[in-house]
């Protein structure tokens, strides 16, 4: 059945519903509703943009990269369809698609800009037949709903395999998972660190892609910079890290308030300066630098785009809660945990937190991570500690295990509660919040209840 605009008008008319209701559905009901009229409607729809599509995907990041890549190519002058909401599974990505839409075969827009869920990226690129794809990384992530690494990566690699031989792929080079799919395709770029100053004493407990996907060896490391991402080899097959053409180098972290790097690239280098903290963030620049770049953008226009970019929804967001600046910094597995308490790390005097560890079905119910992300970084700079969530308890109990003190720790597993206990309790007007991905949207909508944020990413889906 072919795709007819009033199909488009009835899957618009029931998103627009949807939001004036108040009960959420926004970003994703109208695209669930037109795929059940028409299951190919995001190829037809996606015809309709003038210069095609790009796809993001990785395990952590995707959001922040996106937005750092929407970003570069504003200052290029390009109108983007883009799923800047987040919903990133069919349903969002379609839904991006109809809000653009018009029943004439005409789209407001010129290139599609999709962040795509890990395990929806062979599906939507295939529909996609996107010009770029971006992969950034693979961790361990909600292993009751995705499985093992392994899994994701060969659903990747049947993703990769169906691409249009004309597509971009831009990979990151240090993880090597993500590099091993494209030493046998064309127009491959690959993004790297290359400071060894920012790398770890060793490889944290939390670090995952540990082994040869060719052949099965341990890896040797030369630098692990952020959970098993670095500068590897394989002694058994002699597979290493590829050289990147699009690198970091002279990294400087600033806590959680910035980051900046020399950008150095084929076409020359430029001083990034990133008002987004961490090496996690660095690395989402140097990925959305290496895709605008496979787009057409400038360095300059790289530059300006990166240093403009605002964080993402709860990716190092800062909140005024009545005179108490709070800064949201999602954590949702170890490897991501790590850097955020890494980079938190950083902070200088003693610090309040708010902890919501949650394990709804977007969360993943399996929160056994927590045992390993590596809170033991932070502990001798707590001075007091909020925990919250549906598994509060745990939560808790983990930072206990890391050596807190037990008269720190205080259990509210009602947000609304704890979040009263944390802003009443902070002695230097600055929270630290660190709440899993449910945890943050309910916060979200708390703080919207208040008054202290805006009601645009409140009770999304």
């Amino acid at each position: 059945m072919s795709l007819v605009g009033p199909k488009v008008v009835a899957a618009k008319a029931i998103g627009a519903a949807a939001r004036r209701s108040g009960l959420g559905g926004g970003t994703s009901l109208p695209g669930k509703v037109l795929l059940k009229l028409d299951p190919q409607a995001i190829a037809t729809l996606a015809e309709r943009l003038p210069k095609g599509s790009a796809v993001i995907s990785a395990t952590n990041g995707k959001t922040t990269t996106a937005a750092m890549t929407a970003s570069i190519l504003g200052q290029a002058g390009v109108a983007l369809v883009h799923n800047r909401a987040g919903a990133n599974m069919a349903s969002g990505v379609a839904t991006t698609l109809v809000e653009a839409s018009h029943s004439r075969r005409r789209i407001d827009g010129e290139l599609g800009l999709f962040e795509v869920d890990e395990f929806w990226l062979d599906s939507i690129a295939t529909a996609l037949a996107p010009r770029a794809v971006l992969l950034s990384n693979l961790f361990r992530d909600q292993l009751d709903r995705y499985g093992e690494l392994d899994t994701i990566a060969d659903r990747w690699a049947a993703a990769v395999d169906k691409l249009p031989g004309a597509s971009s792929l831009v990979l990151n080079a240090d993880d090597p998972l993500i590099a091993d799919l494209g030493r046998e395709r064309p127009n491959v770029t690959y993004f790297g660190v290359e400071d060894r100053s920012v790398a770890l004493p060793e490889m944290q407990h939390a670090s995952d892609s540990k082994h040869c996907r060719r052949c099965g060896a341990a890896y040797r490391y030369q630098a692990i910079y952020l959970g098993h991402l670095g500068l590897y080899s394989c002694p058994n097959c002699g597979q290493q890290r590829p050289a990147p053409s699009v690198s970091a180098r002279d990294v400087k972290l600033n806590g959680t308030s910035s980051a900046a790097f020399r950008l150095d690239t084929t076409l020359g280098s430029r001083e990034i300066k990133l008002p987004l903290p961490g090496l996690y963030n660095v690395y989402n620049a140097l990925g959305a630098a290496a895709l605008g770049l496979a787009l057409g953008a400038d360095l300059d226009q790289i530059t300006a785009g990166l240093a403009a970019v605002a964080p993402a929804f709860g990716r190092a967001e800062t909140v005024d809660a009545g005179g108490v600046e709070l800064t949201l910094l999602l954590i949702k597995n170890p490897a991501g945990a790590n850097e955020v308490l890494r980079t938190v790390a950083l902070e200088s005097g003693q610090l309040d937190l708010l902890v919501i560890l949650n394990d709804r079905i977007a969360d993943g119910r399996d929160v056994s991570w927590i045992w390993d992300a590596d809170f033991e970084l932070l502990v001798s700079q707590i001075r007091a500690i909020t925990c919250a969530g549906t598994r509060a308890a745990e939560i808790a109990l983990r930072f206990k295990y890391a050596g807190l003190p037990a008269e720190r720790i205080t259990v509210r597993p009602v947000l609304a509660d704890a979040l009263d206990h944390a802003l009443a309790d902070t002695t230097h007007n600055r929270l630290y919040v660190l709440p899993t991905y449910t945890a943050l949207l309910a916060l979200r909508d708390e703080l919207t209840d208040r008054g202290h944020v805006s009601h645009y990413w409140a009770r999304r889906a």
